[in-house]
């Protein structure tokens, strides 16, 4: 048995995002953890970062999920709950654990450690998202992590994307393919049919190469022709949005100092997603989601908040030529400080 933390009056969402969260511990300061004397505790997990960002940028979201009934769960809840996501639609679990994950920093990039197989967000099914509070959402978001944490978690992103949980919404998808889950071998033929029945559809093409052998946007596009729009990110190159009809539009990325790629990805994503929301064109959305993915690589954190409402306005209304010579200091997205930290 289960039971949801529901407010009395929770409020109708725009978008919903379903997935697992997780407790971050991490070496505090920042080293090998084999050393470490000290842990950081944090929260992260790719679907509750999205709806983070996009509550960040003024949209209404609930996230969806399931936490132990621990001080851990209790945290996860408390956190993202602090930062404007509804949490109403997450349930309780008695008998499961919330999982863990443990990050070991080093100068070639940061590893991760999990510790979440029988978590209490693996028991999540295909009917997680039979609520009537979820009736008006415009824009569903889920990633392949939850396809890659059990066979219920496979039947719930089955159902939300090929069958069409949530009827009207938007679906899109973000492919997060985490080889310490499954291996690419297993997860290539899984990834690619998710992918294939999402409107919108989110890759690295590092990840694309790894799954698909796709060299390039154009190949990945071939490879999914279904979805009406194909974002491909090309990490500190940049990212191709590619609609179904229609010529690509490619954006750079804002060169930043980069502390810890962790959660740029999903913060990229919220980016990008609400410019979908707003009905921004292509081009705006992409820089949208440079924009946001920027502070997020400066600190060490999975999340960071956007840059100003205003900013972001002036910042989009620049001509390409400009754009590709900002400097993300001097005009406010990123602190100074960050360069050092």
């Amino acid at each position: 048995m289960s039971a949801r933390n529901v407010p009395a009056d929770a409020a109708d969402s725009e978008v919903a995002t379903v997935g697992e969260t997780m407790v971050v511990l991490g070496p505090d300061p920042a080293g090998p953890l084999e050393r470490a004397d000290r842990l950081g505790v944090s929260i992260g997990g790719a679907e509750s970062n999205v709806a983070v960002g996009l509550a960040a940028l003024g949209h209404r979201v609930s996230w969806v999920s399931r936490v132990g009934d621990d001080p851990f769960g209790r945290r996860v809840v408390r956190q993202v709950a602090a930062a404007g996501v509804d949490t109403a639609l997450v349930e309780v679990d008695p008998a499961a654990p919330t999982g863990v994950y443990l990050k070991d920093p080093a100068p070639d990039g940061t590893a991760v450690h999990y510790y979440r197989a029988g978590s209490a967000a693996s028991r999540l099914g295909p009917h997680a998202l039979d609520d009537r509070r979820l009736a008006g959402v415009r824009l569903l978001h889920l990633s392949g992590v939850t396809a890659a944490l059990s066979p219920s978690c496979t039947a719930l992103t089955q159902r939300a994307l090929v069958e069409r949980a949530l009827p009207g919404a938007r679906v899109s998808f973000d492919v997060n393919h985490r080889a310490r889950l499954w291996p690419a071998a297993t997860a290539a033929p899984v990834l690619r049919r998710l992918a294939a029945h999402a409107d919108v559809v989110l890759v690295g093409l590092d990840e694309a190469r790894t799954l698909w052998d796709t060299p390039d946007p154009d190949a990945v596009r071939a490879l999914l022709p279904g979805p009406e729009l194909v974002v491909v990110k090309d990490a500190a190159v940049g990212a191709t949005a590619l609609p179904r009809a229609g010529r690509p539009v490619f954006v750079p990325a804002l060169p930043v100092p980069v502390r810890e790629p962790v959660g740029a990805g999903d913060a990229f994503a919220a980016g990008f997603l609400s410019g979908l929301l707003r009905g921004l064109a292509p081009r705006d959305c992409l820089r949208l989601g440079h924009l946001c993915a920027a502070p997020t690589l400066t600190v060490a954190g999975d999340t960071a908040p956007p840059p100003d409402r205003d900013l972001i306005d002036r910042l989009l209304a620049l001509p390409d030529a400009v754009w590709a010579a900002l400097d993300p200091v001097a005009v406010g997205i990123v602190r100074p400080a960050t360069r050092t930290d």
